[in-house]
């Protein structure tokens, strides 16, 4: 049976849970996703194809790929050092209520906020004040992966298709290949946001190295027609 090998570009079907109460935080399963009330949080729920050891998953999960048999299952367990790190206090502050009433926010517990470009959850919420947690939400926590790698991925669009929408973000690129030669079109994600086409040159060459040059062209996203 053959192995994961470094830069392999692999089919995985998985499932991310937290080991210490099996909560489900990711999938590619609709079934397990609606199980556990995560089916709103993206329609498509097929195989993701990842380049291994790219930096495509976490970095505990990524390097324990290397060396597993394809077209099996296997449960792959990484600690928290490896994840979303240990919880850290620091990351815990307390901020005037009148900053979420600015911004014409109704603070409660549980509820996620993103403050000047920082995600957190606030936690309590009392005499003018809020307590807001900026700790990763999986953080302190060690991680199961369930996990079934599908098949490696030998076809070059193929590949070409799952940098693109790591890289780029785009689900819905053209490509063509002619002989060394790799030309790809797409279009530019929304609200005029250019993801930048360097990172995406470099991995494909290192990990494709046969094809020596890469033309990305970007379609403008039409603008929505005012009424």
């Amino acid at each position: 049976m053959a192995q994961v090998k470094q830069n392999d570009f692999i089919e995985i079907d998985y499932t991310g849970r937290t080991k210490d109460d099996n909560f489900v935080f990711d999938t590619t399963e609709k079934s397990v996703a609606q199980k556990a009330g995560l089916s709103d949080q993206k329609s498509d729920f097929s195989p993701s194809i990842v380049c291994v050891g790219q930096g495509h998953l976490l970095p505990g999960l990524d390097k324990r790929l290397v060396g597993l048999e394809v077209g099996k299952s296997h449960i792959i367990e990484v600690p928290m050092d490896e994840a979303f790190g240990k919880r850290d206090a620091k990351m815990i502050r307390m901020i005037p209520l009148n900053r979420f009433q600015k911004q014409r926010i109704n603070p409660v517990p549980g509820l996620q906020i993103n403050i000047d470009g920082a995600y957190g959850t606030v936690k309590t919420v009392s005499g003018g004040r809020c307590i807001v947690d900026f700790n990763h939400f999986l953080s302190g926590k060690d991680l199961v992966y369930d996990m079934k790698i599908n098949k490696i991925v030998t076809d070059d669009k193929q590949k070409l298709d799952a940098l693109m929408r790591m890289y780029m973000h785009s689900s819905d690129s053209k490509i063509e290949i002619n002989a060394d030669t790799a030309n790809i079109t797409y279009k530019s994600a929304h609200h005029g946001h250019s993801h930048p086409k360097e990172p995406l040159v470099e991995i494909a060459k290192e990990v494709m190295p046969h094809i020596k040059t890469i033309n990305l062209t970007e379609e403008k996203a039409e603008k929505p027609h005012s009424h």
